[in-house]
């Protein structure tokens, strides 16, 4: 993509988005990721469309992992060369299309994309390839059911049979979203499929099967549904031990700065989303330990004889996950229920905080007392701290793991001065 080749309304409307995006982060009012994109689409609706073109582009969507993964395949796919990106987090067509505007003219980009935006941001970007991460429970006031959102997905890829698409073989839901049927009639055929497979901790919105509504049984790694042909498809990337199987058979040792078992899953499907663009492994598998920090998540700060590491989790799946990146020490966890991270606070009972046993907890956030309940109710001692200073206060010297949902984590990275 190069600036001669959109048009001139386009042209205003990318260099106003960069100039507005400048003038938030000179303010001190955000990255600017939102503002600058939502202005440039005011001025030209078409603009993501006009930034897209030219660019070989890979989506990366599902509930948990997005940015994670994003930031994991954009250090694979530059291998071949400059790649555009929302590195923030920003993950509605605003934030894509200010990534793109700032980025100027480069040939790849690699973009995180809420889930329920897909078949628009598919609609516009038209790219290469999508990464199907997972689908699970999130935001009860306001996100979609679980089998909603996997009909959605499988509708719009239905639109678009050209695309290819990475997906997580473990997750039934994804599995049939990823799968839609021929359509003969209106000359579509389901998309190429590449099937990665990271193990799947979280079962509990996945044991109804999304096409016939029989049970979903499990046997190990494998799955299948007791009422129709839905099963599990035998996965080409694979991670075993502490490295990643590639279709050849290969195996490649991947050493990350990133925690937990979770995030090997996620490098081995940035690696199967860089091979699409013809990334050899061998050479994208170095670029993955370069990535520490993914916008303050994993972050460790020290400060007052403690070392702070910093974790998010915003549903029972990212909570699960979360327990097993964190070390045996004290923990903190906070919770708030602000607009960003759902009013609702009753996913808490879908958590199993058993975990977090004989290890001193402390809570606070604007919402502990809802966290004090549930964690009653699970039999676990904690200590409840009006702020993050008496949190420190609280906890030896030593590791102090953080586990806070959205605007929670926000506010600690706040007081840590927005570590990256």
């Amino acid at each position: 993509m190069t600036d001669a080749k959109i048009p001139l309304r386009a042209k205003v409307a990318s260099s106003v988005s960069r100039t507005a995006a400048a003038l938030s982060r000179a303010a001190g009012r955000g990255d600017g990721s939102v503002i600058g994109g939502w202005i440039g689409l005011k001025i030209d609706p078409e603009l993501l469309a006009h930034l897209s073109a030219g660019r070989a582009i890979a989506l990366v969507s599902g509930t948990n992992g997005k940015t994670t993964t994003t930031r994991l395949t954009t250090a694979a796919v530059g291998v071949l060369g400059r790649v555009a990106t929302n590195s923030f987090g920003a993950n509605m067509p605003t934030g894509h299309t200010s990534a793109l505007a700032k980025a100027g003219s480069t040939p790849y980009a690699v973009l995180e994309v809420d889930e329920h935006y897909l078949a628009q941001v598919l609609e516009a970007t038209e790219p290469h390839v999508v990464a199907l991460l997972n689908l699970s429970r999130d935001q009860l006031d306001r996100a979609k059911e679980v089998a909603m959102m996997a009909q959605l997905w499988r509708a719009a890829l239905v639109q678009h049979p050209d695309v290819r698409v990475v997906a997580n073989a473990d997750d039934p839901m994804v599995v049939w979203a990823a799968t839609p049927p021929a359509d003969p009639a209106r000359g579509h055929i389901p998309p190429h499929v590449t099937w990665f497979s990271a193990g799947q901790r979280w079962h509990d919105d996945s044991w109804v099967c999304p096409e016939c509504g029989s049970t979903i049984e499990r046997s190990g790694e494998q799955w299948r549904c007791t009422g129709c042909p839905l099963r599990r498809p035998e996965p080409q990337w694979t991670v075993e031990d502490d490295g990643v199987l590639d279709p050849t058979g290969a195996w490649h040792k991947i050493q990350l700065q990133l925690p937990g078992k979770v995030n090997l899953g996620n490098a081995a499907t940035a690696l199967a989303v860089a091979a699409e663009f013809g990334v050899r492994p061998v050479d994208a598998v170095s670029r993955l330990g370069t990535v520490t920090s993914v916008a303050g998540r994993y972050a460790q700060v020290d400060r007052d004889g403690r070392n702070i590491r910093l974790l998010l989790a915003k549903n029972p799946a990212s909570w699960l996950e979360a327990f097993d990146m964190a070390d045996e020490a004290p923990t903190l966890l906070s919770i708030n229920a602000r607009d960003p991270d759902g009013l609702d606070t009753s996913w808490l009972f879908d958590v199993d905080f058993a975990p977090l046993r004989g290890r001193q907890v402390l809570i606070t956030g604007d919402r502990a007392y809802d966290l004090a309940v549930r964690l009653d109710v699970n039999g676990v001692p904690f200590q409840h701290v009006r702020t993050f200073d008496d949190a420190i206060r609280a906890a030896p010297p030593g590791r102090l793991e953080v586990i806070a949902n959205y605007t929670a984590f926000q506010d600690i990275r706040a007081e840590l001065d927005r570590v990256n």
